[in-house]
């Protein structure tokens, strides 16, 4: 049976919105900082939010509208006491969009903590994401970009041959307008090893009723331990309170999660977060973001390939590394103030998978080494934050043993490029 609510009142509410470790790395947060619990508002129910002490659940079923779920939350904040803040989150992209759509009514009872709509959808796109990269002289992928809406002009490029040499990696720029499509052989990132492979998904895209932007890029060697994480906050009045950055060990191989990082060491990697900045700086940020950055082994180049704009699905690395994401935007949103710049650096291990796993998968031997001296002091897994009880420590084991069998299916050993 789950602990009862934590008796300890803050002073003001956290509503987020979604489910599965989108939200529970979130109120995580909270819970560690404050002793709160939040709420967590979905339309299915995930087991680890179900069995948490950080928050409680509010259940709106598979088929409730976009507008239940305003419904909801305003219900619940008519609930409130007259005067007593409140924060609503979110660290899922269709989410994202869903407060954007409803902000005029939402901002009425919530603090928010996210992009406008038109910068949002700026930087939802991953061409207008890379457009702003150049501008700033910040290192991205070389990009060809297929525009389908225009798959009907006479010089469409979405079948020209591409200036690398295969094989090239293809994602759709915009994962919202590309969510609502559906072909066979779907994927999040796709790694074409051949023209005919590279038509063959032109077609299937043209074939699925594609609209949107697609890139084509070069596929840049090395395995996941060349992938890097950042986060960051930046405040409503335009100071960037927050930097962590991490080199990721491990991500997921599912087709639907490819790219996900499972494993990751956090550290000090002072270009990145300063590119990171100068980014956020310049678009006018406001709330938590994430960017993926990958290191070209041939070169060293930092290639930055988008940004999230929310804090990201594997936000606990930066609390476990002991700075608590939820303090910064309390302090921005709830306090109206700004925190003194933080920047991250605290080695820690953050991995949901059996260190024994991760050290299989890391072929450089000083590395493996390191990670091996980290993960006896600073090995952090969320599903096994402290204060949770029994059955999210046995989930822990479970789902350990689920991600080994799905790497020894999807993933069984490592690559030279990560697929």
């Amino acid at each position: 049976m789950r602990p009862p609510s934590s008796p300890v009142d803050p002073g003001f509410d956290v509503v987020v919105l979604g489910a599965g470790l989108n939200s529970l790395n979130l109120t995580i947060a909270f819970h560690r900082q404050y002793g709160m619990r939040c709420t967590t508002v979905m339309r299915v129910p995930v087991a680890m939010n179900q069995h948490t002490v950080t928050s409680d659940q509010l259940v709106l079923g598979a088929d409730a509208t976009d507008e239940q779920m305003r419904d909801a939350l305003l219900e619940l904040a008519a609930a409130r006491p007259a005067g007593r803040p409140a924060l609503l989150l979110t660290n899922a992209d269709s989410l994202i969009e869903f407060i954007d759509r409803f902000r005029g009514e939402l901002e009425e009872h919530y603090l928010l903590a996210q992009v406008d709509g038109a910068l949002l959808s700026r930087l939802a796109d991953k061409a207008e994401f890379a457009e702003i990269c150049d501008g700033l002289g910040i290192g991205t992928v070389p990009t060809v970009i297929v525009d389908f809406a225009r798959a009907e002009e006479a010089g469409w490029n979405g079948e020209q041959e591409l200036p690398w040499t295969f094989p090239v990696v293809g994602k759709a720029a915009n994962t919202a307008e590309y969510h609502h499509v559906d072909f066979p052989g779907k994927r999040k990132v796709f790694f074409l090893e051949s023209r005919e492979e590279h038509l063959d998904l032109v077609r299937r895209l043209r074939a699925a009723g594609f609209t949107g932007r697609f890139l084509f890029q070069e596929l840049i060697p090395g395995d996941d331990t060349a992938q890097r994480s950042i986060t960051a906050y930046r405040s409503a009045r335009g100071k960037v309170t927050l930097l962590c950055a991490a080199q990721v060990l491990l991500g997921e191989h599912t087709p639907e999660a490819l790219g996900r990082p499972a494993a990751m060491v956090t550290g000090d990697f002072p270009s990145l977060t300063a590119a990171a900045e100068r980014f956020l700086d310049a678009v006018d940020y406001v709330g938590f973001a994430n960017f993926d950055v990958k290191i070209d082994p041939r070169t060293g180049a930092e290639c930055f390939f988008e940004i999230n704009p929310r804090i990201g699905r594997n936000n606990y690395y930066v609390t476990a590394a002991g700075e608590s994401v939820a303090r910064h935007v309390v302090a921005d949103r709830i306090h109206d103030r700004d925190l003194g710049r933080v920047v991250v650096t605290r080695e820690i291990l953050y991995s949901i998978l059996p260190v024994a796993l991760v050290l299989r998968y890391l072929r450089d031997p000083a590395l493996r080494g390191h990670i091996r001296r980290v993960a006896r002091t600073g090995l952090r897994n969320p599903f096994r934050y402290r204060p949770e009880g029994l059955w999210m420590r046995a989930y822990s084991v479970v789902s350990g043993l689920n991600f080994v069998r799905k790497y020894r299916a999807v993933y069984p050993r490592p690559t030279d490029t990560g697929f």
